[in-house]
């Protein structure tokens, strides 16, 4: 999986003047007064002017990752490769573990993994390889590739292009980080986190923002 931070437009200093517009008041850099009124936006909550800095990633992960986060859909927007016109080969996911199934519905997986897994492994495989296969049978025979996409798994990867406002992001990652989101959305929210912690051009509000 991967995530990639491609564009950043504003920072710090654009959420300082969204709010002090109010009054309308302009700064020109963000100074120690600043710093104390991103900290009282982000601590009640006043999240406007958060959402005129926007972030754009460019993100690869499964298919059944992608529909998860996908749900995020205010002050996001999403645009993602479409196997309709693209018929590359296809690449799986490969899961470090196969967890195993809590009681708790709501929490989906434990952290412990099955016992004696290669059979699962190579089952899991063997239907990648296979499905692989028909999938190319298909578009030999002519089939085209936006109904020959339909036998292709959830575990395959997908990319897409995800831009939003600092405060969808920061959202993003507390609820997708959290312990019992899934696993392999907590990797994309992480990353999305890291990704933002090492942005200077935000380092005030991010911060904030994920407290």
């Amino acid at each position: 999986m991967k995530v990639e931070l491609i564009d950043l437009m504003g920072g710090d200093l654009t959420v300082v003047n969204s709010a002090r517009v109010s009054f309308d008041k302009t700064a020109s850099k963000v100074k120690e007064s600043d710093q104390k009124l991103i900290r009282f936006l982000a601590a009640h909550d006043h999240w406007t002017p958060f959402g005129h800095v926007q972030a754009q990633f460019r993100i690869k992960a499964p298919v059944f990752v992608a529909r998860q986060l996908v749900k995020h859909q205010v002050g996001m927007v999403w645009n993602e490769v479409s196997r309709r016109y693209v018929d590359t080969a296809p690449e799986f996911h490969a899961p470090e573990g196969w967890r195993k199934r809590a009681a708790d519905k709501k929490q989906g997986s434990l952290n412990e993994t099955i016992e004696n897994d290669s059979l699962v492994y190579n089952s899991y495989w063997d239907l990648m390889t296979r499905s692989e296969e028909l999938y190319d049978f298909m578009l030999e025979k002519g089939v085209a590739p936006e109904q020959a996409r339909m036998i292709l798994p959830q575990s395959m990867m997908t990319e897409w292009i995800w831009t939003g406002s600092l405060v969808a992001f920061a959202r993003v990652v507390k609820l997708r980080s959290s312990d019992d989101a899934q696993y392999e959305c907590q990797q994309i929210a992480n990353r999305i986190k890291k990704e933002l912690d090492n942005t200077p051009q935000v380092q005030y509000s991010w911060r904030e923002l994920c407290q």
